[in-house]
């Protein structure tokens, strides 16, 4: 019982906690995150566009376009991301110039996510009315004006939600990222905070990913009303 109590006053005391340290790993998880989140973003929608249109289309090449990506996406998001980093290293190096730090990260970070992303950009757009899409095919729309017309401004509260869920996902992979060295908070919870039985700074880094992840989650869902006509 006095262990019990001896570790949570040790825990609670922040004596072994370095601000500046859990600014540079905030930093550090925060732009991981931007900087996947934003490519992610781009890359899902490319992504989910062509499994919805592909999935759609009568044309006899969409069949072998939609099996071919749908196994691309599928087999990224199977693979655990801590394998994937691993497999990506001589890739991340080439891309990168490195695959340590926040920089060696990124490109998995992307790869893992993208595919994910694409699957809910898909589901997003299969909601949409499909009166509205039949509507703009009447006038005589072609497929990039239906793209920019109808399925992205139809389905962008979807959109918005699903890159909500997808960046909250990206910044507990970065965590994980972290203890492999790329930094950030997961790296200061675990180089410092596990290796070293700091359990106050392992309690500080956690808090600072909760609050990440709960102002992530309030802007999404701020813009994704927004954005809703409905």
């Amino acid at each position: 019982m006095n262990e019990l109590i001896k570790e949570f006053t040790t825990m609670f005391s922040f004596e072994n906690v370095r601000w500046d340290a859990v600014w540079e790993a905030t930093y550090e998880t925060v732009y991981m995150t931007a900087i996947a989140t934003a490519f992610t973003f781009i890359f899902g929608i490319v992504l989910g566009i062509i499994l919805f249109l592909a999935s759609k289309s009568e044309i006899k090449a969409s069949k072998p376009i939609y099996g071919i990506t749908a196994f691309l996406v599928n087999l990224f998001r199977a693979i655990p991301f801590i394998i994937l980093i691993i497999l990506l290293i001589p890739f991340t190096k080439v891309m990168m110039g490195t695959i340590m730090g926040p920089n060696g990260a990124i490109p998995a970070l992307i790869i893992g996510s993208a595919p994910f992303y694409a699957r809910l950009v898909e589901i997003g757009l299969k909601e949409i009315d499909k009166g509205v899409i039949e509507a703009a095919e009447s006038m005589g729309a072609d497929t990039w004006t239906i793209i920019w017309k109808v399925l992205l401004p139809e389905s962008m509260p979807a959109l918005i939600s699903g890159i909500t869920v997808t960046a909250i996902m990206l910044v507990g992979s970065t965590a994980i990222a972290g203890v492999i060295g790329a930094g950030g908070l997961g790296n200061l919870a675990y180089m410092v905070g596990f290796t070293r039985n700091q359990s106050d700074v392992t309690l500080v880094a956690t808090i600072v990913i909760l609050v990440i992840v709960f102002i992530i989650q309030i802007a999404g869902d701020f813009f994704s009303k927004t954005v809703d006509k409905r």
